[in-house]
């Protein structure tokens, strides 16, 4: 297995900055997501680490080697990239056997590698079909096949599951999960899909702009946000946003006036606060509107309130649907609130 440490490592093309002074230690058998936006440099990032794009400044090590002068080939790295890399003329068993072929794996352990590795990845009765005749789900399982059967340190996986549809993304999220944890090998994952940063790291890295913007296990970055891009990037509804003014406990809004918060913190601020602690109050409401849209997605009822000029959304109660334009009371809940500064979208935290 491998442990991977980025000491201030930058990617500049011209006056243009990808990369900047990025930190990071990926721990043995860790699983590690870079999770960002387009553009944000998690895939520059990965290509560095892989040694597919050279290092404009900063150090990178696997394993306490500095690799940044060394060829990919010598880093002991397999890659799943988002799209598959399959050729349409080598069925299912001849992709799985091709970096062995390369490396002059004797034949009698061929055979057997090319069976574990299709056994873990449910492909054993495929393995004389070609691309053609297998499902997306099924391709992308070729394509970690070939990854897992060299047994390698590092696996970099380059949004492997974007091209699927949404329930076969769930049940390759679930391959994947269990695959790491059978096999232990270290894992630095690229994806743009929270979901999947949430429910698959043992650590999430988010990255903005080239930078890092907080790294932390998934509970921590989703109930513990650092700043306000974290905060709306990470949760499903986003999360609900109000600017006001926090002075002596009380924040000050144009809708509103609440009280009860931490006195030591002021300034021009936003409030942060989730759908699922926002709660619908029949009496001693903070925020009083009307229902503009109540959405059912089958496990929740979202319900989007006109607060002002502001909408704020909750998860409702099944049995308690509201109807559109009805006026409601809204809840907000004090211990799960968090501000932002206004200007610097930093988190503004009270004294322990």
């Amino acid at each position: 297995m491998a442990e991977i440490q980025l000491r201030n490592i930058e990617k500049r093309w011209g006056q243009f900055t990808a990369v900047r002074d990025l930190s990071l230690t990926v721990e043995n058998r860790e699983f590690i997501v870079l999770l960002g936006p387009s553009g944000c440099g998690k895939t520059t990032t990965m290509r560095m680490i892989a040694g597919l794009e050279p290092v404009t400044s900063g150090d990178i090590f696997i394993d306490g080697t500095r690799v940044n002068d060394m060829p990919a080939r010598d880093r002991d790295i397999a890659m799943v990239f988002q799209n598959y890399g399959l050729y349409p003329h080598m069925t299912v068993r001849e992709h799985i056997a091709y970096p062995l072929r390369l490396r002059k794996v004797p034949e009698p352990e061929l055979g057997n590698r090319i069976s574990a590795a299709a056994d873990k990845v449910h492909l054993q009765d495929f393995l004389d079909r070609r691309p053609r005749a297998l499902s997306g789900g099924q391709r992308q399982r070729v394509a970690l096949a070939r990854a897992i059967v060299r047994t390698p340190n590092l696996f970099l996986m380059d949004e492997p599951l974007s091209n699927l549809d949404a329930i076969l993304r769930v049940s390759m999220r679930a391959e994947l999960k269990h695959l790491h944890r059978e096999l232990g090998t270290t894992t630095v994952y690229v994806t743009h899909d929270q979901i999947e940063a949430m429910t698959m790291a043992t650590r999430v890295v988010v990255m903005n702009n080239g930078a890092v913007e907080q790294i932390g296990a998934p509970e921590d970055i989703y109930g513990d946000p650092e700043n306000l891009f974290v905060a709306t990037f990470i949760g499903s509804p986003p999360i609900n946003q109000i600017r006001g003014r926090l002075a002596g406990g009380v924040f000050q809004a144009s809708q509103a006036s609440l009280g009860g918060f931490a006195k030591d913190i002021s300034g021009d601020a936003v409030l942060g606060v989730r759908p699922d602690n926002v709660s619908i109050a029949d009496r001693d409401a903070d925020l009083k509107g009307t229902v503009f849209a109540v959405e059912y997605t089958g496990s929740d009822l979202l319900i989007v309130v006109e607060v002002g000029s502001e909408r704020v959304t909750l998860v409702g109660d099944m049995s308690k649907r509201p109807r559109i334009d009805q006026a409601i009371g809204l809840k907000i809940d004090r211990r799960r609130a968090f501000f932002f500064d206004a200007k610097t979208h930093a988190r503004m935290r009270a004294a322990l």
